[in-house]
């Protein structure tokens, strides 16, 4: 999985097609970019051809020496067992929004099987049924992506308000925002009882304003026919949250911000960011195993991409909250982790990292064009994360 690797990302579905027929894949955490190591057989080569995967086959004894160059106290790297396939579902509507979401993108590129939910099946109870869930590019409050400004008049628009508003009645809930908040707080036990949870884009940063406002009305009347409750802002819980506190709420209907998480709020604002850039942290393979696993890459410097939510202010965030990926020039963060309950999660700023500002309505990426993608790579090490057997972290 370095540089020699001609498509990292139909590898991780190449493991997860392993484990899925009932096999064991051995994750080489920091060797050669975070390398799979698997038994030989014929399938198993046949099936890296077809996906035009690069792989090697090697002997016993090289096998041997790898491991014992891993095993070497002196040297981060370690061995991880990946066990069993994830089930993975994807929280995602039912009708079709003209903007395109990176995790169905990769999974489907990957050949990494999901299932699809949305609010009826997460109310029904549904979600233990998996063991990672993605959060589409979402908004939990209920304010319909802050869209109202440019498109209430659009078609999409229009039949989405219509979908939602039938969906929260017909689960007993007078407005989308009390629904959406009972999502939130659904996927939060899917969590708290031992989840795994991702989110991009607006997802991240609408969940926690959601579960901060915790039924207090922060949504104006053209969303809901009343008016938003003018302490709204003195109500929020921020032990309610995941990630953030301390954060305000940016109350204009108008903007297409929730609040002040989002390091870059004006996205159409300046030239395309040649120089854009994000650093992940290097941990220790051997002590910090989960986000070793979670930042494994053939590249550490990886370039930005901007997005509704585009990145997370640094004084924003929790203590408790692990920052795996950062502009520190810019003093935030990209790309966070933590813990919840016998669960965890992981929030990714931006849209697309192969789209440097993908807009409404701009076509998908063609992810036969990025095969070797580190900002997709971070995607898909949370996809194979729940697979892992675990040690226990040690810092």
């Amino acid at each position: 999985m370095d540089e020699e690797q001609k498509n990292h990302l139909k590898a991780y579905g190449i493991t997860f097609w392993i484990l899925k027929n009932g096999l064991e894949a051995d994750w080489l955490l920091n060797y050669r970019g975070g390398s799979f190591l698997i038994k030989y057989s014929q399938s198993l080569e046949s099936e890296c051809k077809i996906r035009g995967v690069s792989y090697e086959v090697i002997p016993d004894a090289r096998v041997n020496a790898i491991l014992n160059e891993i095993t070497d106290p002196s040297v981060n790297m370690e061995m991880v067992k990946l066990e069993k396939a994830p089930k993975v579902a994807v929280y995602s509507p039912k009708n079709k929004l003209p903007w395109d979401d990176a995790v169905t993108m990769v999974l489907t590129y990957a050949e990494i099987p999901y299932e699809i939910l949305y609010d009826d099946e997460v109310l029904k109870g549904n979600l233990p049924k998996y063991d990672w869930l993605h959060l589409h590019h979402e908004d939990f409050t209920g304010q319909y992506n802050r869209f109202w400004s440019n498109y209430k008049n659009s078609s999409w628009y229009i039949e989405d308000v219509k979908i939602q508003e039938e969906t929260a009645k017909r689960n007993g809930f007078k407005k989308v925002s009390a629904m959406k908040l009972a999502v939130a707080q659904t996927i939060r036990e899917f969590c708290a009882g031992g989840g795994f949870m991702f989110a991009m884009c607006s997802g991240p940063e609408t969940f926690d304003v959601a579960l901060a406002a915790n039924g207090t009305d922060i949504v104006e009347r053209m969303f809901d026919g009343d008016g938003s409750d003018p302490q709204g802002q003195n109500k929020l819980d921020f032990n309610q949250t995941f990630a953030f506190h301390n954060f305000k709420l940016d109350l204009n209907p108008s903007n297409n911000e929730f609040s002040t998480i989002d390091a870059r709020p004006d996205i159409t604002s300046g030239a395309v960011f040649t120089s854009d850039f994000f650093t992940l942290f290097d941990f220790s393979a051997k002590w910090d195993i989960v986000p070793a696993m979670l930042t494994q890459n053939h590249d550490k410097v990886i370039k930005g991409f901007m997005g509704q939510t585009t990145s997370f202010k640094r004084n924003l965030i929790k203590p408790s909250v692990l920052v795996m990926g950062e502009t520190k020039t810019m003093d935030e963060a990209k790309y966070i982790h933590g813990e919840f309950g016998k669960g965890q999660w992981t929030f990714y700023g931006g849209h697309d990292p192969e789209d440097y500002r993908h807009m409404v309505g701009d076509p998908a990426t063609d992810l036969n064009l990025h095969p070797n993608s580190p900002g997709y790579r971070l995607i898909l090490n949370n996809v194979l994360f729940p697979a892992a057997k675990k040690k226990k972290q040690k810092t």
